[in-house]
């Protein structure tokens, strides 16, 4: 089995869709580093089961979940989200936007605050932004852009706490989409949508004899000196296994490991913007990769503003 390794740290979108038709796990300290890369995961569970209407004109519901050591045995919910975003934030951690269409998902998060980057993915998507808090200048920007959003700090209804996990309180916070939804019918915002998904998705795509196709049953993405992200190939599902830090990444409710069928990785350049807290470069064009079925392509990408769509 080669493995496929992409470049230093990533800045990770991550994409969950199916397609068209206790160990001990290591929770060393991220070191804060600026570095490079981009991730899109889609997940797919069965190919009779879709998890997106293509057709569907439902707006799209981002959700920031909390993704450090702490909490890896704890979220839920991600397995119903179409396309999730994976990012380096600050100390070299990551954390994820997970989007959701037509879904009923009881248990969702751990939910977390605000980085002024996912909004530029909130905004591609035309999605609706449930988080909970934010970093000033990302909840400074979420009005100044105009984005529908629910900030758990603001409208409490339907965020609750779980205190019996054990965890510190700020990682307790969890919401369903029944009263998600209930928040978005109090704030009159639009639950439809013209702009269509991000992506186009095809069946079963055979990249293995396009240019440049390479062998990627192992695909390792690294985001700091001690925190990666990594999917194996199971050639008999043709689904790749998401492990984080070589640990299975499970769901608490289903106790399944999460899989995704396709992972679209691309380099964006992450830096500081006062010493601490990140930004991204993610206007213009760079290179990447699209990896399904044991195979990776490479690929580029444009982005012309905050607002507009990858390509």
């Amino acid at each position: 089995m080669k493995k496929f390794k992409l470049l230093t740290i990533c800045l990770t979108l991550c994409l969950l869709l199916v397609g068209c038709g206790s160990k001990d796990k290591k929770k060393d300290e991220p070191k804060k580093e600026n570095g490079k890369t981009d991730v899109v995961e889609q997940q797919q569970v069965n190919q009779d089961i879709t998890i997106v209407d293509v057709n569907s004109k439902t707006r799209p519901i981002a959700v920031m979940i909390n993704n450090i050591a702490d909490v890896w045995d704890y979220q839920a919910g991600v397995q119903d989200a179409y396309l999730v975003y994976e990012i380096v934030v600050e100390g070299g951690y990551t954390r994820l936007m997970a989007l959701y269409k037509d879904q009923a998902t009881a248990r969702i998060g751990s939910i977390r605050s605000s980085r002024p980057y996912y909004l530029d993915y909130a905004m591609e998507n035309d999605a609706i932004y449930v988080h909970f808090g934010g970093s000033d200048l990302a909840l400074s920007e979420i009005p100044q852009l105009g984005i529908n959003n629910v900030n758990g700090m603001v409208y409490g209804n339907g965020f609750w706490r779980d205190n019996s996990l054990g965890l510190a309180t700020e990682h307790t916070v969890f919401n369903s989409m029944a009263k998600i939804n209930e928040a978005i019918e109090h704030y009159g915002y639009s639950k439809t949508t013209d702009k269509g998904l991000l992506l186009n998705y095809v069946k079963n795509e055979d990249l293995s004899k396009k240019d440049g196709a390479m062998t990627a049953n192992n695909v390792k993405v690294v985001f700091s000196a001690s925190r990666n992200t990594s999917f194996v190939y199971d050639s008999t599902t043709g689904l790749y296994k998401r492990f984080q830090n070589d640990y299975a990444h499970n769901d608490l409710v289903t106790k399944e490991q999460y899989t995704v069928k396709n992972i679209i990785t691309y380099q964006v350049e992450n830096y500081s913007y006062d010493g601490y807290r990140q930004k991204l470069n993610n206007i213009g064009s760079g290179k990447g990769y699209y990896i399904t079925n044991g195979y990776a392509v490479p690929i580029t990408w444009e982005k012309s503003s905050r607002s507009a769509k990858t390509v």
